[in-house]
């Protein structure tokens, strides 16, 4: 699990009804009812859970003591017996699952397999929104290419796009400002597997323009994630480079 502060349109623009309301209006006017300051820019934290997976319905274990008031940091504990005997029935019903794939029913889904489907027991995906936050958060809430930390013009961007079966995974995404982002999209800018800016003759070819970018051309990345497994993957980067970047 990721925890997120965001300002409340971003938190809407990433996870949209998701939040509990059916609008933005709705879900402003509930948040500032709980909150104590008056100030125009509201926060909310967010916390994104990233590696989730889902039982058959028929599988469903009745939650334990769950206070229906609860707002935040509700946790069981395995050295209690509530935690205990929750824990025991998820590990009961992942054996169960198990024994089953072996007896030819449908197999559990993970990262590497088929898309969509109707497993017995998945492992969801991160959606559009769950990925912009958790690319946010590898990279500070800064631009990866600048350091710029405005963070309502940042975006998180895609490596290999998601529409030619890129992951939403943190190492398939950088955190770039929306130029940046853009002429990233475009095969203008790209990154080398060895994390260095690469910035395309065509710019000023086409623009007669530029200079803010190719300032940066060859240079290390200002933001790299601290953690390697966040960090972007060399094979999707040497992609972008072949595949996409016009040179």
């Amino acid at each position: 699990m990721k925890f997120s502060t965001l300002p409340l349109p971003m938190a809407w623009e990433a996870f949209g009804p998701k939040n509990g309301s059916s609008t933005f209006k709705e879900f402003d006017k509930r948040i500032r009812g709980y909150a104590s300051g008056t100030g125009a820019t509201l926060e909310i934290g967010c916390n994104v859970i990233t590696q989730p997976f889902f039982f058959e319905r028929k599988y469903w274990i009745p939650v334990p003591n769950w206070p229906k008031s609860v707002m935040q940091g509700k946790t069981y504990d395995t050295d209690a017996e509530d935690g205990a005997w929750l824990w025991n029935e998820v590990q009961q019903r992942i054996q169960m699952a198990e024994i089953q794939n072996l007896l030819g029913e449908p197999q559990a889904e993970y990262a590497a397999g088929p898309r969509f489907g109707e497993p017995f027991l998945t492992q969801q995906r991160l959606g559009q929104g769950a990925f912009r936050v958790l690319v946010g958060e590898a990279y500070t809430k800064r631009c990866a290419i600048t350091g710029e930390s405005t963070f309502p013009v940042l975006e998180a961007a895609h490596i290999l796009p998601y529409e030619m079966e890129g992951p939403h995974r943190v190492s398939n995404g950088m955190l770039l400002r929306s130029d940046f982002h853009k002429l990233f999209d475009a095969g203008l800018i790209s990154v080398t597997p060895d994390l260095r800016v690469r910035v395309s003759a065509s710019i000023k070819e086409n623009w007669h323009n530029g200079k803010a970018y190719y300032r940066l051309h060859d240079q290390p990345l200002a933001v790299i994630p601290e953690q390697l497994s966040e960090r972007p993957d060399p094979e999707y980067l040497r992609w972008h480079l072949q595949e996409r970047f016009v040179g």
